[in-house]
């Protein structure tokens, strides 16, 4: 599955020394790693952010390539973060997956709780990734789908996807364009 071509910078302001070296080198044993410390954006609220693009596709093989134990020690170090800088805006994990769509995962819960459960829960998509990408479901064309933590529901939602150029956003009465 690894390719010379595939490669993974973590894009990063706020965080320590050893979170980004744990990180990386939790990532590269499977993908060649580096990191880009990033300028705060001060309109953010958050005091730390981590973009992670991995560049294969959020499907089951990727995780048995990527091996499930790796995988939860990756999901460990995101769950340690959050516990070192406490409840609030204090992080937020920008998650996303190459692929026909893209899927991206934004992990900012302000409570360490759901936080936690949040993480827990991204792999848990897995098996309803079949069912969120159903066609007749989806505007067409979709390029790129983001999830978004509900803590009411304690699930991952699709909240926005982009197709042609266009943003749509997932609400009660189906999808509506935002920009």
């Amino acid at each position: 599955m690894s390719n010379e071509s595939d490669k993974l910078t973590l894009k990063h302001f706020g965080v320590s020394p050893w979170e980004i070296n744990v990180m990386t080198s939790l990532f590269q044993k499977k993908i060649l790693t580096t990191d880009e410390e990033i300028e705060r954006d001060y309109e953010d609220k958050y005091v730390s952010m981590v973009e992670i693009p991995i560049p294969y596709s959020f499907n089951e093989e990727f995780f048995k390539w990527f091996e499930y134990k790796e995988w939860e020690r990756v999901k460990g170090i995101f769950k340690e973060m959050k516990r070192r800088r406490g409840d609030g805006k204090a992080i937020k994990i920008d998650l996303s997956f190459a692929g026909e769509p893209s899927i991206r995962f934004i992990i900012d819960a302000d409570e360490g709780q759901w936080f936690r459960a949040s993480v827990e829960k991204i792999d848990f998509l897995l098996e309803l990734l079949e069912y969120h990408l159903d066609p007749k479901k989806l505007p067409d064309n979709v390029t790129e789908i983001e999830y978004n933590f509900d803590i009411d529901a304690v699930r991952w939602r699709m909240n926005t996807v982009i197709s042609n150029g266009k943003k749509f956003q997932n609400s009660k009465d189906g999808w509506k364009i935002i920009t």
